[in-house]
């Protein structure tokens, strides 16, 4: 009984209700050694005479025409039936039964108080101090992470130049050394596609008696020494190579006279973000219900590695810190329900999505929309700490994997199948090839851009193929049971072959699930957020099936979205934490042995609060 009601009269005539919130019914046997014929029973009988006990205790008070009052602390009511009778009842003359209430204070609610079925605390909750206002860490604190490991000039390698003008201005007022680092830079992309005469006037005499490889070093002076302003417009002046983008353009259309299509992507791209503020009315104090704990069980192997650390500064360096809840509501689309005709959503994804993003239902889709919109220059940053996460823990000896997807190419380690990186041709997957170790190369039967071979052949990369080659690709055909191709001037390992089929397989699998079935925005007319969240997704996904069943089967992403989709949850959200409650069982208990179930802390799209699994 988790509400029940007692309904009274009171002075106005009208019903008066005692509502309870929270109730815990024990039933304690003292001697003897049976608990008769029917020991449910007795629970059923205390549970079911509890409202009447409870309105005649209080019918004092609810039978005057006065304010609404509150008990906020436990209230305590010990009854002794009598033999083989109900509680507040007695039978064939048994002993009187015993109802004892334990003494509560009772608080008077003010009229403007919130309403207690919707914004109810603890006992412990009133007690509680309110929470300082967190704010989302700057993208300083991002960039200055990076270099004290080491990583940042890997990282900025990796950023398209829309990406690194983006944060420089942000960089610039908190922390000027790497605001120069962003500057070196772009200008060595420049010095790269054009003679250094073609530089800008003040940065060219500032590199004039420089030594070129050391860049960062020389520009700091720059940047310390002149107006912020004046370095944005030196960057600006900028122009290096084209840059490989990972970025490519998808327009749906609509046929005439069909009501079922989802509107333009021009029309909801134009659309506010935010319209009255209810795409970031943040839940505080609530309880809900979900059909699926997935999404939330990607919080934890994602902090593993930095990520989630690093979509609040990614976002503050852009400020869109407070549109976070939105891309925490695309990634968990991409673990839900199949999107139907390639857009339409259940009412039961969107619940669960809004409910792990911290928000009310629905997110409207032109808020996602216009959000992937705006937040494109972040993306290579969170994709660039995905990359350099599995980069630096793979395995030389283990493949990679190479399959042509949504018009690009997508790199996955091929042992738990990780997600690395897309591009739009092979060149842009070559940084990561060679952060991996410079591993064999298996391509997966699919659509391949033109000249994949020949990129990957020009770039020393030793792979294996059962994609036939175009005229001219510099390729050998090798002696095996099916056609199979090779690198021609490399010596691949042709134990890899065998594997071929069952990876090509796996592969395949991973992109209808992820990338076909389900798309997270799918009205944008940019594929940069939905591949960003693709990756985060089966990250996530893979980190979970490598650590529950990587001893007894071939891990793999979709293991745990079969396996974990269906797991209900209940979600509760308090003003310092937001706390997921799974039901007990074999799935709560191989989450917990695997460290799956830890406590998330400082999670953006929550506001800075904490988010805890338990079971019940």
């Amino acid at each position: 009984m988790s509400a029940p009601t007692a309904p009274t009269t009171g002075g106005t005539g009208e019903p008066a209700d005692i509502t309870v919130h929270r109730c815990t019914v024990t039933v304690v046997r003292r001697g003897g050694w049976s608990w008769g014929p029917d020991p449910r029973g007795l629970v059923r009988q205390v549970v079911d005479s509890l409202p009447e006990l409870l309105a005649d205790h209080f019918a004092e008070r609810l039978g005057t025409d006065g304010p609404d009052v509150e008990i906020t602390e436990p209230l305590t009511v010990t009854v002794r039936p009598g033999r083989m009778g109900s509680p507040g009842r007695a039978i064939g003359g048994g002993p009187p039964v015993e109802v004892h209430f334990a003494p509560v204070p009772v608080v008077e609610i003010p009229a403007d108080a919130p309403d207690t079925d919707t914004a109810a605390v603890s006992f412990e909750e009133s007690f509680a101090a309110e929470p300082d206002p967190w704010m989302a860490p700057s993208a300083s604190a991002l960039f200055a992470e990076l270099a004290e490991r080491g990583e940042l000039d890997a990282l900025l390698a990796l950023l398209p130049e829309e990406s690194v003008r983006a944060y420089l201005p942000a960089l610039l007022e908190a922390d000027a050394a790497t605001a120069a680092r962003l500057l070196a830079e772009l200008v060595g992309r420049a010095l790269a596609a054009a003679p250094a005469e073609a530089l800008p006037e003040p940065l060219r005499t500032v590199l004039a008696g420089a030594d070129a490889t050391d860049l960062p070093r020389a520009l700091a002076a720059f940047v310390a020494s002149v107006d912020p302003e004046e370095t944005i417009r030196a960057a600006r002046t900028l122009t290096g190579p084209p840059d490989r983008s990972d970025r490519t353009t998808h327009q749906p259309s609509a046929a005439p006279g069909r009501t079922d299509e989802p509107p333009s992507a021009a029309t909801s791209a134009a659309e506010p973000a935010v319209v009255g503020g209810t795409a970031r009315a943040q839940r505080t104090t609530d309880e809900v219900r979900v059909w699926s704990a997935l999404p939330f069980l990607l919080a934890g192997p994602l902090a593993r590695i930095g990520y989630l650390d690093a979509i609040g500064p990614a976002l503050a360096g852009l400020e869109l810190a407070e549109d976070a809840p939105l891309f925490a509501t695309a990634l968990a689309y991409k673990v839900l329900g199949a999107t139907a005709r390639g857009w339409r959503r259940s009412e039961r994804d969107t619940e669960a999505a809004a409910a792990f993003a911290g928000l009310h239902p629905p997110v409207p889709d032109e808020h996602l929309t216009a959000f992937a919109r705006r937040v494109r220059p972040a993306l290579p940053v969170l994709d660039g700490v995905l990359a350099l996460s599995v980069c630096r823990g793979h395995d030389p000896a283990d493949p990679l994997l190479i399959g042509g997807a949504d018009d690009a190419l997508l790199l996955i380690d091929a042992q738990g199948m990780f997600p690395i990186a897309w591009a739009t041709d092979a060149a842009g997957l070559l940084p990561h090839w060679q952060a991996c170790g410079r591993p064999t190369v298996l391509l997966c039967d699919g659509a391949l851009p033109p000249g994949t071979l020949r990129e990957l052949a020009s770039g020393g990369v030793p792979f294996l193929t059962g994609v036939r080659p175009l005229r001219g690709d510099p390729v050998t055909r090798l002696p095996w049971r099916t056609p199979l191709w090779a690198a021609a001037g490399t010596a691949p390992d042709l134990r890899r072959a065998a594997e071929l089929p069952a990876h090509t397989g796996r592969f395949a699998d991973l992109l209808t699930a992820l990338v076909a079935e389900r798309r997270a925005v799918p009205l944008a007319p940019d594929a940069g957020l939905e591949r960003t969240v693709t990756l985060a997704a089966a990250l996530g996904l893979s980190t979970i099936a490598w650590t529950l069943w990587r001893d007894r089967e071939t891990p793999d992403p979709l293991l745990a979205l079969r396996r974990f989709a269906d797991l209900e949850a209940t979600v509760r959200f308090e003003p310092a934490a937001v706390r997921v409650r799974v039901p007990m069982g074999r799935r709560h208990a191989d989450l917990l042995r695997g460290g799956l179930l830890a406590d998330v802390p400082d999670v953006v799209w929550l506001g800075g609060r904490t988010l805890t699994f338990s079971a019940g």
